[in-house]
């Protein structure tokens, strides 16, 4: 079974959806799966990244599934699990319902504040080695982790670091100080393209087509889904950021290394700042965005695919590692080859 990265934007989404106020009215929302369904349909064909997508064979053939689900009556507590257990099997990701406890509007308000409440970055050490973990690209709190950690690193005078994502699923703007402080001069990462470029039957850009677009500078998720739909293009470019840190640099990751998290490995591999080693990560990288839908219930669907300068199209391919280990191996194997400071060994090793 294909398992469904959703970002961390949708599993926070419920989060986020739980912390604000519910609806004042008092009454449970009437329940009406086949409406419910419809509803679905007429969402998903109005905002996907790619509007051909909802002619596909695979996607036909998921909907028919939920619309058979929906003919059988279910409670909706049955309805969004089986829901989101047939898009677990789709034809893409980042398809994911859950019960709304505000608007979709509010949601996006509250996660461009969103705070995990720690956990969300942690830096340990291992002699001269520093080992980042991040887990989550969520969090106002997790950047504010990861500047605090870059800040350490450049204090102690780590030797080498190491940027542990096997564990994260994605979510939004950590990334960026995640990347930008490792880097000694801007890195051209990729773009993003939503369903404007699609409906205009266009190509993947050509690099001198999206070197002559602006960087997009807005690094807020409403902003970057206002734009994206707007502009139907969006050029990600990530600036140096201090205190930099120029040592070796080792990125671990695994099956579940999925969205915004295989952009950050993707784009360090691509510049040659860092050597990936683990596993080929989820292929799970689109960006996805809210909407309501009746039954009190909030749909996430993607709205932008990401094509990276380096490899290409990462939905459905991963991010391949340069050091093939199993993931649990990851962490010692990049220990080792920190001490050694060789970094000179071929790609793919067994």
């Amino acid at each position: 079974m294909k398992r469904t990265a959703y970002l961390a934007l949708a599993w926070l989404s419920t989060l986020a959806t739980g912390a604000l106020a519910a609806s004042d009215s008092g009454h449970a929302p009437a329940w009406n799966p086949s409406e419910v369904t419809a509803a679905i349909s007429e969402t998903l064909r109005g905002h996907v990244f790619d509007p051909a997508q909802t002619a596909s064979p695979a996607y036909l053939q998921t909907m028919e599934r939920v619309q058979v689900l929906a003919s059988s009556q279910p409670h909706r507590e049955a309805y969004v699990k089986e829901f989101n257990q047939a898009w677990g099997e789709g034809p893409f990701s980042h398809v994911r319902l859950a019960v709304a406890r505000a608007n979709a509007a509010q949601t996006a308000d509250y996660l461009d504040q969103l705070r995990v409440g720690g956990g969300g970055a942690s830096l340990a050490w291992q002699g001269d080695v520093a080992i980042l973990t991040v887990n989550t690209m969520m969090g106002v709190d997790t950047i504010e982790q990861i500047g605090a950690a870059y800040q350490s690193i450049s204090e102690r005078g780590a030797r080498a670091l190491v940027v542990d994502l096997r564990g994260n699923e994605g979510g939004a703007f950590a990334v960026v100080p995640l990347v930008s402080h490792v880097l000694a001069e801007p890195l051209e990462a990729g773009v993003f393209l939503g369903s404007g470029w699609f409906a205009r039957k266009r190509p993947s850009p050509l690099m001198e087509e999206m070197e002559a677009l602006p960087a997009w500078r807005g690094w807020s998720l409403k902003a970057f889904w206002a734009d994206v739909e707007s502009q139907g293009i969006l050029r990600i470019r990530f600036e140096p950021a201090a205190p930099a840190f120029s040592g070796p640099v080792y990125v671990l990751t695994s099956r579940r290394t999925a969205s915004a998290a295989e952009l950050a490995a993707d784009a360090l591999q691509a510049r040659g700042r860092a050597l990936v080693i683990g596993e080929v990560s989820a292929g799970q990288m689109l960006s996805q965005k809210m909407y309501d839908v009746p039954g009190g219930l909030q749909l996430s669907l993607p709205v932008a695919d990401y094509v990276s300068h380096h490899g290409g199209r990462i939905e459905g391919q991963g991010v391949s590692p340069d050091v093939v280990v199993p993931a649990g191996e990851a962490l010692e194997r990049a220990l080792a080859m920190a001490r050694s400071q060789d970094d000179s060994r071929p790609a793919r090793q067994p």
